[in-house]
């Protein structure tokens, strides 16, 4: 019997083992798509415990706990910082065969040195422990001791990337660049859709009355991010949607949007459409990489909207089929050779196969796998999530050229998600040579073994 999270953890061949003690473990983290917070980096935050940094915006976390009945005092409410810690550790016996059980105890391990299993009679001693390490730590020394190289923070087109700015003069020596994420300007029939469109006229200095002032307000805020370091944008396209229109009836359904008429699901595929076009051929122009993530279905319990406010862990996956619209919004681009690259992500595993196909139906010669198939994302990212996204990439293409993990989080422990992939990655790897399905040639798997740790993404994203 294995013992529990040990130095082979996930790995269960000899070869596996190879690969990542021997080439993944000490390769540096490139994370390209976050939501940490820039002001706390700035800041170079501490926290005043570890239910703070742990609980404090962990959906994942929050959705077991609400599984288990836990109160929401205990979880997003008023209790104090030891009960809402105690009732986590209350789940945690339960959590058999959930992800969250191994990160649970990676970040232990990684960030406290704290190898007890976390149940309530272990809870006060290890609570004390870690706040004890807490003190010690930052949020830079986090991502530091991470091994982290470089990140992307989330940023919407209004921000003024002040914080941005001011962590470039300083010291850190971890690059922190941000992402463009327009999913407000896209999203039409929102009720807060006007308001924004009036806020985003306000920054950019002139009123936003049509489609043509639009498209110039971003692209003049792509020109604005574009000299602060970003390098790429970033799209939840929770449903994709799609239908070719002129830029005369496209104005004219802003234009309606702006006056707070309804809009229908046709005119709004006509919109958001349109736009992504524009938005794509910014990013070629500036040599930036674009994002889709595809396939979420978000707020679904109205109840718990109307309590907490949007994105508090009610969120599932989206089944709508989207192949063809993408299709058309990607030929689109690149019938004029404007596609930029571009990676895409499924929320539902049933479409891997569909976006490891379809990337290769627009590589480019002379780019290195120019369209990619992203990690497996949000609730799949996890060890048999990400088995099947790394199975439908290397059936379909090249694995060996993928762009690797991100955290896609909100917390400044999870790096530990980036050893997790990589145990999961070496173990599918060395599978493949222990199964006589790829030679034993350990420097050339090890070495694709690195270019996706970190490699691939520094290439990638570079200009």
């Amino acid at each position: 019997m294995k013992k529990f999270l040990d130095k082979n953890f996930l790995l269960q061949t000899e070869t596996a083992q190879k690969l990542y003690h021997g080439y993944a473990e000490q390769m540096p983290i490139f994370d390209f798509h976050c939501h940490l917070p820039i002001a706390e980096i700035y800041e170079d935050k501490h926290y005043r415990s570890i239910t703070e940094v742990w609980l404090g915006g962990d959906h994942y976390k929050w959705r077991l706990m609400r599984e288990m009945g836990v109160d929401e005092k205990f979880i997003t409410g008023d209790a104090d910082d030891w009960q809402k810690f105690l009732k986590y550790a209350e789940v945690m016996p339960y959590a058999i065969g959930n992800p969250i059980y191994h990160w649970t105890h990676l970040e232990l391990q990684r960030f406290f040195g704290i190898y007890d299993i976390l149940c309530p009679s272990t809870a006060r001693k290890i609570y004390d422990e870690a706040n004890a390490k807490l003190a010690t730590l930052s949020a830079r020394k986090l991502i530091v001791d991470s091994n982290v190289k470089t990140l992307f923070t989330t940023d919407d087109p209004t921000d003024d990337l002040h914080f941005h700015k001011l962590l470039s003069q300083t010291d850190f020596p971890v690059r922190v660049a941000p992402a463009f994420r327009p999913d407000k300007a896209l999203n039409i029939t929102q009720p807060t859709f006007a308001g924004y469109i009036a806020n985003l006229g306000k920054v950019v200095g002139y009123p936003i009355d049509g489609i043509a002032a639009l498209m110039r307000a971003l692209a003049d805020r792509v020109d604005y991010f574009d000299s602060v370091g970003c390098v790429c944008s970033d799209h939840a396209l929770d449903v994709v949607m799609y239908l070719p229109a002129t830029e005369s009836k496209v104005d004219a359904i802003l234009r309606r949007a702006l006056q707070g008429q309804a809009i229908s699901r046709e005119d709004e595929e006509k919109y958001r459409g349109f736009v992504l076009v524009h938005l794509g051929r910014l990013y070629a122009a500036h040599k930036w990489v674009q994002q889709y993530h595809i396939g979420a279905l978000r707020n679904n319990s109205g109840r718990y909207m109307r309590l907490l406010g949007a994105d508090t862990g009610f969120d599932a996956i989206e089944d709508q089929p989207f192949a063809a619209k993408l299709s058309h919004i990607l030929d689109e681009l690149d019938s004029t050779d404007e596609l930029p690259k571009t990676i895409l992500y499924c929320l539902n595993p049933r479409d891997n196969e569909v976006l490891a196909s379809l990337i290769n139906c627009f590589q480019q010669s002379g780019v290195v796998g120019k369209l990619q198939f992203g990690s497996a994302w949000w609730f799949n990212d996890q060890k048999d999530g990400i088995e099947r996204q790394l199975v439908a990439l290397s059936q379909l293409g090249l694995v060996s050229k993928f762009v690797g993990m991100l955290t896609d989080s909100r917390s400044f422990l999870s790096y530990t998600r980036h050893e997790y992939f990589r145990r999961v990655l070496c173990n599918y790897l060395g599978g493949l040579v222990e199964r006589g399905e790829y030679p034993c040639d350990l420097p050339t798997v090890g070495a694709i073994v690195q270019d996706i740790c970190y490699n691939n993404a520094e290439k990638y994203f570079s200009k």
